[in-house]
């Protein structure tokens, strides 16, 4: 019997101060895990995206997170590519000396990765990026020239043909804020999250192109008490490297007027969705839960966000743990009902 493909999507809001998910690439494990499970896993930059560190999964789709939204409201499809022309941009209120070793880093993926850069550019006027912390805790941001980022951004599509969008944005220093130290000790929300998406949804709502975001920062200062969960942002001068490796085979977005290939991927071929069971309001899970796909809401991952399920009308399948979801994933994808598993089942009884 021909047996079709098995599609996961895994989500991690950002700025949200995911336990799992809201640090340097800690929900890279989970990625890698559910990996072996699916054929095709759909996941975002906020789950793979480990500063210098990343981890090459051939059957992951690093999808932006408004391309994700736009993509389980079926609006969008996404088509996997061999290779994408990365095309980079660089804020100018980047200092010379932080700029050279971005584009170090760079030309480091080129020699040592083999990936294919275009050309950079250098925006216009400084992006200005600020940084917000809402009442709740989760994170978020504001560009104060926006239109500086799409100009570049259309120069690098325009005139280097790049399929891809790397930004680089200078971001406040805080090295002293209580937000920062809480993140570094593994005990609070990501800072820059939030802002970063913002980034990254503007480009990709404009131009239907796979972007990402690395945040250009000073080196902070050397911490023997960091958490492990942050301290893949400790070990050098950029974060670049995962947004490049990750932007290369980043899938392209399609449209029901575009031509239709064989590969391309549509939201009805979505077989489950793993979330934080408190990360339930989003546009992207709201979406899912319409369709047949089945929902699994991760209990231990605590988030910010006070959105569970239940309240919205999401029928989910609640779970402790990542260990114990990966477990209904086999199941499910071996077609047993989880209660089979389970010492106590109970009968059948008559419809009335």
């Amino acid at each position: 019997m021909l047996k079709r493909s098995y599609t996961v999507v895994l989500m991690v809001p950002t700025g949200i101060g995911a336990r799992i998910g809201g640090y340097a690439g800690d929900a890279l494990p989970v990625a890698r895990a559910i990996a072996q499970i699916a054929d095709t896993l759909i996941t975002h930059p906020n789950v793979l995206n480990g500063a210098q560190l990343y981890w090459n999964l051939p059957n992951a789709l690093y999808t932006e997170g408004y391309g994700l939204d736009q993509f389980a409201a079926g609006v969008w499809g996404l088509r996997p590519v061999v290779q994408n022309r990365v095309g980079l941009i660089l804020d100018c209120a980047i200092e010379p000396e932080l700029r050279l070793r971005h584009l170090q880093a760079a030309d480091a993926t080129r020699a040592t990765l083999g990936l294919h850069l275009t050309d950079y550019i250098v925006t216009d006027a400084p992006l200005n990026v600020e940084l917000r912390q809402a009442e709740g805790g989760s994170s978020w941001g504001t560009i104060g020239n926006p239109d500086s980022l799409l100009r570049a951004a259309e120069r690098l599509i325009q005139q280097a043909q790049a399929t891809a969008i790397a930004v680089v944005a200078r971001f406040p220093d805080d090295s002293g804020s209580e937000t920062l130290q809480n993140y570094r000790y593994g005990q609070g929300v990501d800072p820059i999250g939030g802002a970063e998406a913002v980034i990254s949804h503007l480009v990709v709502r404009q131009f239907r192109i796979p972007c990402a975001h690395a945040p250009a920062l000073l080196p902070l200062p050397l911490d023997p008490d960091i958490s492990p969960r942050s301290a893949a942002e400790e070990l050098g001068y950029t974060f670049l490297p995962c947004v490049l490796v990750g932007l290369s085979r980043a899938p392209q977005f399609v449209t029901l007027e575009d031509r239709p290939l064989a590969g391309d991927l549509w939201v009805n071929q979505v077989d489950a969705v793993v979330v934080p069971a408190t990360a339930c309001g989003g546009s992207g899970i709201l979406s899912l839960s319409q369709t047949p796909a089945q929902i699994i809401a991760v209990g231990d991952n605590q988030t910010a966000m006070r959105s569970p399920p239940e309240p919205l009308g999401i029928k989910a399948l609640r779970v402790n743990s990542y260990l114990e979801a990966l477990g209904v994933l086999v199941a499910h994808r071996a077609g047993i009902h989880p209660s089979a598993l389970s010492p106590k089942i109970s009968s059948l009884r008559s419809l009335t």
